[in-house]
This record gives C-alpha cells, structure tokens and sequence, in this order.
C-alpha cells in the first residue's frame, strides 16, 4: 500500500479498542454539552421578566464557557483518532440533553438548565470506567474538569429556585 494513503499509527499507550470507546463516549458527551449550549444560548435570547439582567447576563456566561468546552472535547476525540461529530444530526442521535421548542417562563429555564448541566455531569462520569481502564488520564482529567464546571452550574443555578 501506498504510504500517502495510510492513516498514521497512532501509538500514544492507548490501543485502539480503548481509543475508541473513550471517543464514542467523548461524542456523547460533546454531543450534550453542545446541546445544552445552543439551549442555554437560546434562554438567554428569550428570557423575561424581573429577572431578566440577571439570567441573560448568567445565561451569556453559561453558554460562552460551554463553547469553548465543545471545542476542547472534540480537539481529544481527534486526539484519539477519531472524527468529532458536528452536525445536528448527529448531536441529536448521540445527545440525552432534550431539546425544546417552546418558550418557557424564567423558572422554567432554570429548571430545565439544571437538568441539562446534571444530564452532562452524568455523561461525563459515565465515560470513567473506559478512561480508568485505560489509563488515559488526560481524558480523566478533561472529564473531572467538566464535571467541575456542570455541578457548580447546576448548584448556582438551583439556588435560582428556592
């Protein structure tokens, strides 16, 4: 075979059984964070009432922070060696965040934003056991990294609710 047309050996101490299940669950994972941005994006375009400087400029930083996580997830699924999903298509296959079509009251989005940030903590833990039994401790620590993030917004958030 031609080397031009090889794909290069990647040989970082992870075998490719492990490479790819790690970014299968990765995909998962981008998958919900990106569509708990574009979530959290549109909250904070159509939020009302007496809250609405607090949550609009709460939800901007919310879905800023996650912009720049889907990029950092997918940059270690290519990493690994395997293509990052980009399409809505795709999200919406590999994604257990919900998406909504309707427009909620501002106690509405908190509430679902909280769900969403657990449903993304819960997806992160998920992909743990492959990490560990792999010892791909760079995808740990993007995944506790993640986790960080997700619990401290779901807690801010939820004490919206009280």
């Amino acid at each position: 075979m031609d080397r031009v047309n090889q794909a290069p050996v990647i040989d970082i101490g992870i075998g490719e059984a492990d490479r790819i299940a790690i970014a299968e669950g990765l995909s998962r994972l981008l998958a919900d964070s990106y569509t708990l941005y574009l979530k959290t994006h549109n909250y904070h375009w159509n939020v009302v009432g007496p809250m609405f400087n607090t949550l609009h400029l709460m939800f901007e930083e919310q879905y800023t922070e996650l912009a720049l996580a889907v990029d950092q997830i997918a940059e270690r699924i290519r990493a690994l060696g395997e293509p990052a999903p980009g399409s809505y298509r795709e999200f919406a296959e590999l994604s257990s965040v919900p998406e909504e079509d309707d427009q909620p009251d501002a106690n509405e989005m908190i509430r679902r934003l909280v769900e969403g940030q657990e449903t993304v903590v819960r997806t992160a833990r998920s992909v743990f056991p492959v990490t560990d039994a792999a010892n791909d401790e760079a995808t740990a620590d993007l995944l506790t990294q993640r986790m960080q993030v997700h619990e401290k917004t779901a807690w801010m958030l939820r004490s919206l609710l009280v």
